[in-house]
């Protein structure tokens, strides 16, 4: 063992009769332990809430939507799939829907729905994995009129799998007086996405019926749009909109939900930087730490000046002590954030209001890129901070020290 190490450890643990460092040697270390964890469990949660935000907000969307203006019918539904599919290879599906509002009507209860007319053979948006009751729509029955709802919605109606429910909804080219057409579907699943957004209103079921519904005859009210490349989807919406060209009005998620992501983006970008301010006051609290140990440590000082040892020898000594206590807090906020993400992650004990924050529970995405970052600036901001207390007590001569002490 190097003989600076050899000292520096102890120095570290030969406080026994020293009460007052060893305490304020263990706040040192908590402090940077404390703000270690509270910026990787920050980075964590905010990564795991864009990350869920992205896949609800897209797995009940698109990546791309692509509507009418002024919500004009769209015709020639397979004639426009067949020119996007092959003019624009970025796109990797594209599905017709025909949706509008409407209300859903079980026994006595009566709400407001959107309906959302999908193909079950083709559609890769409406995420079949969210069912939590019954079956998604069949495949094999475009024809047939069966209907999957919100598990907030069935919990309002009191409605399940099985239940026949009444949809009303205004004929297409009708003004505000006509008479609502009203048509009998049966639940064949319920879905909960954990966004009350989806779960309070929308309601899937097939294409087919809902362009009998709505009289579309065979036209469509919009097209779901995935491309390969999320990172291309600005580029691609812009050439699907010159290829379509009117009455088509294509639309990204990003536009869609813009106030949402943006507030996601937000969060990025502040809360390490208010957050790193724990970290800072947490490595200042080592300068403290050390001054106080070369103080107590006057006369080993001079002692080893005076046996012919270089300032930097000094220096390095209490360097060394100083990175001791950084990399012992940021050890331990390591481990403290590690465990507190695994624990929420398997276990969701930490709830949220679905209404306000799209999910049921904080979410946490535990990317070891994060663990890397703060613990790399942790322990430089420990360095830097040991540089002064370190170089003061390298500038000590050894006539003076003994004189002081």
């Amino acid at each position: 063992m190097p003989v600076t190490w050899y000292i520096a450890k102890r120095y570290l643990f030969s406080h026994r009769k020293v009460r007052f460092l060893s305490f304020i040697t263990t706040f040192a270390v908590l402090g940077v332990m404390l703000g270690t964890a509270a910026l990787i469990i920050t980075l964590s949660v905010v990564d795991g809430f864009e990350r869920e935000i992205k896949e609800k907000v897209i797995g009940f969307t698109s990546h791309i939507d692509v509507i009418g203006y002024q919500s004009q019918p769209l015709r020639h539904p397979g004639r426009t799939v067949a020119a996007a599919l092959s003019a624009i290879p970025d796109i990797r599906s594209i599905s017709p829907y025909a949706a509008k509002e409407g209300m859903i009507r079980f026994h006595g209860a009566v709400d407001g729905i959107f309906l959302k007319g999908i193909d079950p053979a083709l559609d890769g948006v409406a995420s079949r994995q969210r069912l939590v009751a019954g079956r998604f729509i069949a495949a094999d029955r475009p024809d047939s009129a069966e209907v999957v709802i919100g598990a907030k919605l069935a919990r309002r109606l009191n409605a399940g799998p099985g239940d026949r429910v009444i949809v009303f909804a205004l004929p297409a080219g009708s003004g505000a007086g006509a008479a609502p057409r009203a048509m009998q579907f049966r639940i064949t699943g319920v879905y909960e996405s954990g966004m009350a957004e989806f779960d309070d209103i929308y309601a899937f079921t097939t294409l087919a019926a809902a362009q009998r519904l709505f009289q579309l005859d065979s036209n469509v009210t919009g097209y779901d749009v995935l491309v390969k490349d999320l990172d291309r989807v600005d580029q691609v919406s812009v050439r699907l909109q010159d290829l379509l060209g009117y009455p088509h009005y294509a639309r990204t998620v990003f536009d869609l939900y813009r106030n949402l992501f943006s507030w996601v983006e937000l969060q990025k970008k502040l809360s390490p930087i208010l957050l790193s301010l724990i970290i800072i006051v947490a490595t200042i609290n080592i300068i403290g730490t050390l001054l106080m140990f070369v103080l107590e440590k006057v006369a080993a000082i001079a002692v080893l000046r005076s046996m012919g040892a270089a300032p930097s020898f000094i220096r390095k000594l209490f360097v060394l002590q100083g990175m001791a206590i950084g990399a012992a807090g940021v050890l331990l906020g390591n481990l403290l954030a590690y465990v507190f993400c695994w624990s929420q992650s398997r276990f969701g004990y930490i709830s949220l209001p679905s209404d306000i924050y799209y999910m049921t529970k904080v979410p946490i995405l535990m990317n070891p890129g994060n663990f890397l970052l703060v613990t790399a600036v942790a322990l430089a901001l420990c360095f830097i901070t040991t540089l002064l207390p370190a170089r003061a007590a390298a500038r000590l001569r050894a006539v003076e020290a003994f004189r002081f002490g």
